[in-house]
Parts: structure tokens; C-alpha cells; sequence
């Protein structure tokens, strides 16, 4: 026997037989609908919203936000937060931090405000892993839902041996369509998510100290202008 010949005889399966719109609108559709059912709807937007951030290299770039704190210091030097506004910074937190400082927040203040920024954060987000947890422990039971009813299908019609197949064929697809979506989908993004988010809150912990250290130097500056002003 041929190498070739050898070769033909694995060739790769008729990947159309794998397709059945029913299995799939059955364990795709009902995996959906009773994910976004646990929660409010927008949950289910945000999570769908959160799956660009699978392809980033990094969930946070720490050398990019330090040098916009470093730009913000540059544009200041010798004068006071008073002259920059907030809104043209790109990173929330910082422009949070900026905002507060410029209001005469203490550096313990900027601090909790960045705690709380993080909470919230850690909340969204968790939000986000838990849409994409439950779908992976929804699929497979979806995927079981479809085999019953196939098989119904099945017994319902033994007297039309043409029908049996079709529905024979719902009754398998649907249990693998439930174990890929569980196990090569849904889970799989849970996972990177969670670990993205947590890679994330190392990498921001280290603005903590940049941002006390510059309230710590305007704020007083920003408190003796204010009371100038007002005198």
C-alpha cells in the first residue's frame, strides 16, 4: 500500500455532518438565554463587550499611565493642578486622583480613592468572569436538555426509519456541542479574564506611590492658592 493510499484512508471527517442548526440553536440559544437570565441583561452586554481584551498582550500598561502621571508633573512644575484639567487624562484612576488633588485631597485620601476605584473595578469585573463561569456549567446540562430531546424525537418516530437519523444525530450533536462550548469556549475565556484581571490590579498598585507623592507636594500648594483667593 502507497503512502498516498496510506494517507486516504485518514482523511479528515465530512465536517458538515457536525453542523445541525437545530443542536446548535438548542444548546447555543438556551446556553445564552439562561446565562443572561441570572442577571440583569446588561451583564450579558458587558460580557461579550469584555472579549477584545482576550487579545491584549497586557490588560494594563504600567510604563504608559507612569508617564502620564511624569507628563502631569511636567506640565505643573512650578505651578499648580489648578491649571490642568482632569478630562484630558486617559486613565480613569489617575484622572481621578488628579481631580482630587486639584479638590486638595490629603495623599491618605488619594489613596482610599484609589481603593475604591479598585473595588469597583474587581466588582465589574468579577461580574464579567462569573457570565462566562456560569456558561461553562450551563452548556453541558443544555447539551443533555438537546439529547432527551432527540431522543423523543427519535421514539416518536420509529415507524419513519428516514426521520430516525436526523433526529438520532440532534441527540449527539447536542452533548457535543454542550462539552465544546463548556470546555473550549466559556471556560477557557473565564479563566483568561480572571487572570488578566488580576494581572491588571499588581501592575496599578504600583501608581499607588506616584500619585500619594504628588499629593503630598500640591496639595498644600493648592490649599495656600484657594486660601490666597478667598482672603
Amino acid at each position: 500500500m502507497s503512502l498516498l493510499t496510506s494517507l486516504g484512508a485518514y482523511a479528515p471527517p465530512d465536517l458538515p455532518v457536525f453542523l445541525d442548526p437545530l443542536a446548535i440553536a438548542i444548546v447555543g440559544g438556551g446556553t445564552l438565554f439562561a446565562t443572561a437570565m441570572r442577571g440583569p441583561l446588561a451583564d450579558c452586554w458587558r460580557a461579550f463587550a469584555a472579549l477584545p481584551r482576550l487579545f491584549r498582550r497586557e490588560p494594563f500598561d504600567f510604563a504608559v499611565a507612569r508617564a502620564e502621571i511624569a507628563a502631569v508633573e511636567r506640565v505643573t512644575k512650578g505651578k499648580t493642578l489648578l491649571a490642568l484639567d482632569p478630562a484630558m487624562l486617559k486613565d480613569p484612576d489617575i484622572a481621578a486622583a488628579v481631580a482630587a488633588i486639584t479638590d486638595g485631597a490629603s495623599p491618605d485620601a488619594v489613596e482610599a480613592l484609589l481603593d475604591r476605584a479598585r473595588e469597583d473595578r474587581v466588582e465589574r469585573h468579577g461580574v464579567v468572569q462569573d457570565f462566562w463561569a456560569a456558561a461553562a456549567e450551563i452548556a453541558p446540562a443544555m447539551g443533555m436538555i438537546g439529547t432527551l430531546f432527540g431522543l423523543v424525537r427519535m421514539f416518536a418516530r420509529m415507524d419513519d426509519p428516514a426521520s430516525i437519523g436526523a433526529a438520532m444525530a440532534v441527540a449527539l450533536l447536542t452533548t457535543l456541542y454542550g462539552a465544546m462550548i463548556a470546555n473550549l469556549v466559556a471556560s477557557p475565556i473565564a479563566a483568561r479574564l480572571r487572570r488578566l484581571s488580576r494581572r491588571e490590579e499588581l501592575a496599578r498598585m504600583a501608581l499607588v506611590q506616584p500619585l500619594r507623592a504628588m499629593a503630598a507636594r500640591q496639595t498644600p500648594v493648592v490649599v495656600a492658592v484657594r486660601e490666597r483667593k478667598s482672603a
